[in-house]
């Protein structure tokens, strides 16, 4: 399987795909929405960042309460289950003169049991499609998220002109629902990975047993680590190029999905091995230039080409499940995905600290310089799960 026509030839990755990309949607155009009613009543930049990229801390909560879940549960019921929940807190958001409070506990609410459901989403490619074909599927699923992202704000920016934040919640709970229909009615019905209950017990042994493992812990710092610093210095793009920000942004997603399409598509995986020690440094490398406040045309550029090494992710996730038990894959991919949303969030966080101390350029440089100390303390640990010579060769 080495072409995306292969790829969507199979039934089930389609729906897979087509139900992220609805899920994606829903998610982009809700959290404009959430922004757009917070700044309104309360003022707060704090505040409104939050409601809108804060919930991934609640993954937090969930890799360290019922993440088990994700292999303890039928994945096409875990799923289901998600995406009606969140589909019914969009509903609720729409109703006028909702408390605050009340708004964040419901998009927490869904963000933790999305984190505890997440990993079954990836567990389940490991059995739609053959081995070889993970790194494709799961750059396709990526680059999917990128262009719904786009999508997705720039179709709730539309909106928000037209109508107001609580029709946009009924439209994303629309989409919300499509996403389940497609899940229940499109996946096939399997067993859960493991026979274990979901316990609170259960999820803190496996985690213990993961990162007590030296290759899976360094294979989960590294795809957590360098790439969250390296979203540090993307969250100070407004602040660097102020109402100019969305190019910058716009450059980032190209080099991104240039990446996963080439590295994802194209490259056997003998190569996409040799070329991990160079994408993990080109991630955070081309960033420094912002110390000497670049003007726009050349930012962009850094950007694109920076962006391309977040394609060592793939590389990586790929040895993460060939390093780690069928049984907790779920749990595996879950606590990989919690731990970068995570990352990414708290990176993001430190960032605007930053910035409130030193110019936004000289910001970026130093989140980048960051980046490139914690790739080299964590390269040598990656080559505990290098493929063997013969193996990548074959």
């Amino acid at each position: 399987m080495r072409t995306y026509a292969d790829l969507f030839a199979v039934r089930e990755f389609r729906n897979l795909f087509l139900a992220n990309c609805a899920g994606i949607a829903a998610h982009t155009t809700s959290a404009l929405a959430l922004g757009s009613l917070t700044y309104a009543s309360t003022g707060s930049a704090l505040l409104t960042a939050l409601s809108m990229f804060g919930a991934p801390l609640a993954g937090v909560l969930g890799s360290l309460t019922l993440l088990s879940a994700a292999d303890s549960l039928p994945p096409r019921r875990a799923l289901t289950f998600a995406a009606v929940l969140v589909a019914a807190g969009a509903a609720l958001q729409a109703v006028p003169g909702l408390p605050l409070w009340a708004r964040f506990a419901i998009i927490f609410t869904g963000a933790y049991v999305g984190s505890i459901t997440g990993g079954a989403r990836w567990a389940l490619l490991t059995d739609i499609l053959p081995t070889d074909a993970y790194v494709l599927g799961r750059s396709t699923m990526n680059t999917s998220v990128g262009a719904m992202q786009i999508a997705g704000f720039g179709l709730g920016g539309v909106l928000l002109f037209w109508l107001d934040p609580y029709e946009v919640f009924l439209l994303a709970a629309v989409l919300r629902a499509v996403a389940a229909a497609i899940g229940w009615f499109g996946i096939s019905e399997r067993p859960a990975r493991t026979t274990a209950r979901t316990t609170v017990g259960r999820t803190l042994r496996v985690n213990r047993e993961l990162w007590t493992d030296p290759g899976r812990r360094s294979l989960l710092l590294n795809l957590w680590l360098p790439p969250g610093l390296v979203v540090g210095c993307e969250a100070l793009f407004v602040p660097y190029a102020g109402d100019r920000a969305g190019f910058l942004y716009a450059a980032a997603a190209l080099g991104m999905l240039a990446g996963d399409i080439v590295v994802g598509r194209f490259l056997p995986p003998s190569r996409r091995n040799r070329l991990v020690p160079a994408l993990r440094l080109l991630l955070a490398l081309p960033y420094l230039v912002f110390a000497l406040s670049p003007a726009l045309p050349l930012a962009m550029l850094v950007a694109v080409v920076a962006s391309v090494g977040f394609a060592a992710g793939l590389p990586l996730q790929e040895r993460l499940v060939a390093h780690s038990p069928a049984e907790s894959r779920g749990q595996v991919l879950g606590l990989h995905h919690n731990g970068m949303m995570a990352a990414q969030a708290l990176c993001a966080v430190l960032a605007g600290t930053v910035a409130d101390l030193v110019p936004a350029g000289w910001a970026v440089a130093l989140l980048a310089t960051a980046a490139l100390a914690a790739t080299l303390v964590l390269t040598a640990g990656l080559r505990r799960t290098a493929p063997a010579p013969a193996e990548a060769v074959r």
